[in-house]
């Protein structure tokens, strides 16, 4: 576990799943794999919400995280998505990414039917007994409605599969209460890129980021400076991310990051219903954002 634990840091995309005419576009996604790698990510998510697995099927959801797995071939840690409102189906999910080889799992709260603070806790001690694969918590209230209480997660994190958490909750008061109460050992990912600057200053290690599918090299040298210490130098480039950071959410997500990397020429800008491409409005807030960032389209 400590390996695994020592190599989750730094800038991880939350990949987009590239679409083309309502099928994956694997080619594309191959691609964006190792443009990845080579822009300086340190390491990969596929089948998050970014990646739209809602709307993937069982089959789609599975052959992305292997591609994935095969194109990152060790370079780079594959955390994959596998979380579910359905403990039956994480579990599912959570023993194929370890058959495909994967180097860890992310896996959400229960979505929608809200389970219980006890809930949540026999949700993912289940999914920790059935599979051995270190597992990332998600916190994500804002979609999930529920949010894992720091008592709550202090009980999982005595689980030897459970590792850490990537938190979205943009609560920077989060990380240091649960460094008190779970230890310094607990790794700590942001997954709001606008604060996830201040994340690592109270004990983050890095961030789960949509951002960086698009602005991925100056979203890794964020990650490079603020875990250098350098903080001076990471404000630098968050002054150029942080529109760029508020663009990405100008509409529901991810079509506006999927428009931005479609500039880049790496994916058309095609999401699946109930989500619509992003609007004319939302187009040219991501072009200027773009713009201020320095990044060429």
């Amino acid at each position: 576990m400590n390996a695994i634990r020592d190599r989750i840091k730094g800038s991880i995309p939350a990949l987009i799943t590239p679409m083309k005419d309502g099928k994956v576009d694997e080619a594309a996604f191959r691609a964006l794999v190792n443009w990845q790698i080579e822009q300086g990510s340190h390491g990969l998510v596929p089948c998050g919400t970014t990646g739209e697995s809602p709307t993937l099927s069982h089959e789609e959801h599975e052959r992305v995280i292997e591609i994935c797995i095969e194109e990152a071939r060790g370079r780079v840690p594959v955390i994959a998505g596998a979380g579910s409102n359905s403990t039956e189906e994480a579990i599912s999910l959570t023993k194929f990414a370890k058959k495909a080889g994967a180097d860890a799992v992310l896996s959400v709260t229960g979505y929608y039917n809200k389970p219980s603070q006890e809930g949540m806790y026999r949700h993912f001690s289940a999914i920790a007994d059935a599979v051995d694969i270190p597992i990332l918590l998600y916190n994500i209230p804002g979609r999930a409605i529920v949010e894992i209480s720091v008592e709550t997660m202090a009980r999982l994190a005595k689980h030897q599969n459970i590792f850490g958490v990537k938190d979205a909750t943009a609560n920077l008061m989060r990380p240091s209460r649960e460094r008190i109460v779970i230890g310094t050992d607990w790794c700590l990912i942001s997954g709001e890129d606008g604060t996830a600057l201040g994340y690592n200053a109270h004990g983050g290690k890095g961030c789960i980021s949509v951002t960086a599918n698009v602005a991925t090299k100056l979203c890794a040298e964020v990650q490079n400076a603020s875990l250098a210490g350098d903080f001076a130098k990471a404000r630098s480039y968050q002054d150029k991310l942080m529109p760029l950071h508020d663009a990405m959410f100008c509409e529901p997500s991810p079509a506006p990051v999927k428009y931005a990397v479609s500039l880049l020429g790496k994916c058309t800008p095609e999401v699946r219903l109930p989500l619509v491409e992003a609007t004319d409005t939302a187009r040219a807030r991501v072009r200027e954002a773009m713009a201020h960032a320095g990044l060429k389209v």
